[in-house]
């Protein structure tokens, strides 16, 4: 098979059709590539045709309902990252040779950090203007995707990995509590073992979370196993069923603040709890690290915590609105 001759593909080849072929391949579909890029899923398929006739070669084919790179389409697709790699860099470069922190921001974050990234990005976007935050929220199982392929400059979740090569920050607490309707009979009691939390419907989050990570070795530890009453996609969710009197769940403060303030939601009085984790900020290890995530990152190490407690959504606030909420 003939491929097409460098000079070829220097005049006919662009960047912007790597960048498309690239986001194919690595999220295995021209649906998913569009949505992430911001494109139609036709834009998408006209920029692989031409890159296909630029190369001389189909460089993608379709197996079943998946779409998998051929032998030249894995060659181009390790040459692509390679120089969106290297114009990455030559970005960040320039931008650090003018000393100014600007250009992009990737975040990706673990559900449960929805609520305070937010007001943290925010705070650093008013010190740096020029800074483009790009948050992607999802669920640990994808985030450490995303980890390992090195989507993203930073990750912020609260188990960290143990079988990925990382280098980790802790930045702030993260404070997991027991929490049952407001009318829930539990709520009258004090000192509650996890031997009658047991006995209750519990709802959990889906396998793999970090909390449910957390939940099921505190329970293990006692030589009791959870079986869920229920499994939850998200906080959000598990809180709309605590509400509902659908059962007991363990969630981070953080997410508590409204139900606590208007007595929807209130925290049980359980031994062993509250449990006392970290958030941490955590990328591979050996990874570069641009001046806008260093900056970022300094910028959690030295300020997350205090800045969290001026917006509604900080530590302290809701330790507080927690106890009016007894």
């Amino acid at each position: 098979m003939m491929y097409a001759p460098a000079d070829n593909l220097i005049r006919h080849v662009t960047l912007r059709q790597l960048q498309i072929f690239e986001t194919v391949v690595r999220l295995g579909g021209y649906t998913r590539a569009a949505e992430a890029l911001h494109l139609t899923q036709p834009t998408v398929s006209m920029q692989i045709k031409k890159l296909n006739e630029a190369i001389g070669c189909p460089l993608l084919e379709q197996v079943g309902r998946h779409i998998h790179p051929t032998a030249a389409g894995t060659e181009v697709y390790e040459a692509a990252q390679d120089i969106l790699k290297r114009m990455q860099s030559l970005g960040e470069a320039t931008s650090e040779l003018e000393l100014v922190v600007k250009g992009p921001l990737r975040i990706a974050v673990i559900t449960t950090a929805k609520y305070f990234m937010p007001h943290l990005l925010g705070a650093f976007i008013t010190s740096y203007p020029e800074v483009e935050p790009i948050l992607k929220v999802t669920n640990r199982s994808r985030v450490l995707e995303r980890l390992r392929s090195n989507e993203d400059d930073l990750l912020i979740m609260g188990q960290v990995p143990d079988d990925i090569a990382v280098e980790a920050h802790p930045f702030i607490d993260n404070e997991l509590v027991v929490v049952a309707n407001a009318s829930h009979p539990l709520t009258k009691c004090s000192d509650i073992t996890l031997q009658q939390l047991h006995k209750e419907r519990f709802l959990a989050r889906e396998a793999g979370s970090g909390t449910r990570l957390a939940i099921n070795r505190l329970f293990a530890e006692q030589g009791l196993n959870i079986q869920p009453y229920m499994e939850l996609g998200s906080s959000e969710a598990i809180k709309q069923a605590v509400m509902a009197g659908l059962g007991i769940s363990v969630l981070s403060r953080h997410n508590l603040r409204l139900e606590l303030e208007h007595k929807h939601i209130a925290i049980l009085d359980v031994k062993g709890f509250p449990l006392f984790y970290r958030w941490y900020a955590v990328h591979l290890k050996g990874k570069q690290l641009s001046l806008v995530s260093r900056t970022f990152l300094n910028f959690l190490l030295e300020q997350g915590r205090d800045m969290l407690q001026q917006f509604p959504y900080g530590q302290d606030s809701a330790t507080e609105q927690a106890a009016d909420g007894k």
